[in-house]
């Protein structure tokens, strides 16, 4: 189930490109839902056309006899339909370059971002002065890339562990929204969507509950993976002398304490999800929407306004002043 997630995620490139976008208010709105609906669109035909294919036969014996590893290469293998097999497999190999040039692009964007937060070094927010990258920033990516390839071998381990990666960066979007709103309610903000008091700890709630639905030991490792990398970011903020990163890490503690607590309840959580059996199945669900619930407001109210909302409304007046002259 949490798996499925990470065939919707392509709507994240354009939240993480949005600083780059002229009109956020009319082109983030439509870049996001656009995707999500494409998608949806695009994997419901792709079960019609499936379950049409199938032999009705083979269908009353029930789908724990179906054991297709690539479906549609080897239904159509099975058709005797060979050319669109090996098109398949053909496109299976190709289409993922588009997705990786667009994680590339996203992912040094948000390595470029973390330097100007002070929580990467100098090097990485150096832009190309012809082509407008960040090549540093690229690099880094390309050698993070090369360890996981290293320790994640074959698709489905690292396709699960990049899942469950993804879902909790969906963790600080409802709290960084909330917090924002909170702690600098006078900046103008071009994106704004209405409910959001309703709709951000829902959210929350629901990226808990796909986190916890990822099973245990799969939780449990990619949350310890998390864990262990805090203490470099401790090193490297003490090195770099950022007066701030006390302050930024007292408004983190929600999330330093969150991923623990999570993975204690997968552990302990129901059979059906890998864990222990100690919470009984449906009580679990309850119980980890309730802790969510616990730790959104902790984490919103531990927001504060930080310097780099005083360094957006410089840019920002500039620009003003530049329109006007």
């Amino acid at each position: 189930t949490s798996g499925i997630v990470f065939a919707f995620n392509g709507f994240q490139s354009p939240i993480n490109l949005a600083g780059e976008a002229r009109n956020p208010a009319k082109s983030v709105p439509f870049a996001v839902i656009g995707s999500i609906l494409c998608a949806l669109v695009i994997y419901v035909l792709l079960q019609v056309a499936y379950i049409g294919a199938v032999n009705p036969a083979d269908v009353a014996k029930g789908w724990s006899t179906f054991d297709f590893k690539s479906p549609f290469a080897e239904l159509a293998i099975a058709l005797n339909l060979n050319w669109l097999a090996i098109l398949l497999y053909v496109d299976a190999f190709v289409s993922p370059s588009g997705t990786g040039t667009t994680y590339m692009a996203t992912t040094s964007r948000m390595i470029y971002a973390m330097e100007r937060n002070n929580t990467m070094p100098k090097m990485f927010g150096n832009v190309h002065p012809f082509y407008g990258v960040p090549r540093n920033a690229m690099w880094f990516n390309l050698l993070v890339s090369f360890i996981f390839m290293f320790f994640f071998r074959g698709w489905s381990s690292l396709a699960a562990v990049i899942s469950v990666a993804t879902v909790i960066s969906y963790l600080t979007g409802p709290i960084s929204l909330m917090a924002l709103k909170r702690a600098a309610s006078d900046i103008e903000r071009p994106l704004s969507v209405p409910f959001m008091n309703v709709i951000a700890p829902f959210a929350f709630v629901c990226a808990s509950m796909i986190l916890y639905w990822a099973k245990w030991p799969l939780t449990g490792e990619i949350i310890l993976l998390m864990v262990v990398a805090l203490p470099v970011y401790f090193y490297f903020q003490g090195k770099q002398g950022y007066e701030g990163w006390g302050q930024d890490l007292k408004a983190a503690w929600w999330l330093c304490a969150y991923l623990p607590i999570m993975a204690l309840l997968s552990l302990i959580g129901s059979k059906q999800f890998g864990g222990s059996g100690l919470l009984p199945y449906g009580w679990d669900m309850l119980v980890v929407a309730l802790f969510s619930l616990v730790f959104y407001y902790w984490g919103v109210n531990s927001g504060y306004r930080s310097p780099y909302l005083a360094e957006r409304q410089e840019h920002d007046e500039v620009l003003e002043g530049m329109a006007v002259h």
